[in-house]
């Protein structure tokens, strides 16, 4: 459920922006990333998960940002991200 509702964020923030310049693109990336972390934070502090349960949290997250239209490549960088912020 996290997963998914974090792709969904993401993809809401960055949507906009997509088709601006890859310099306004990626300002918004970043700031879009900074929100996120502060999520993934504070759901680290609330729910404790195992290796299991991190690994099908990046698995949905992955397919949703697929699903909602994120590129192959970027969709997989940002769930490297995420499974970093989850360790």
């Amino acid at each position: 459920m996290f997963g998914k509702d974090l792709a969904g964020f993401i993809m809401g923030e960055l949507n906009s922006s997509q088709m601006k310049k890859d310099a306004k693109f990626m300002e918004k990336a970043q700031k879009t990333l900074v929100k996120t972390d502060r999520l993934v934070q504070k759901f680290k502090l609330e729910n404790k998960l195992n290796f299991y349960q991190r690994s099908q949290l990046a698995n949905s997250f992955l397919w949703h940002l697929r699903d909602e239209g994120c590129p192959d490549e970027y969709a997989r960088q940002l769930t490297e991200w995420l499974v970093m912020q989850m360790q």
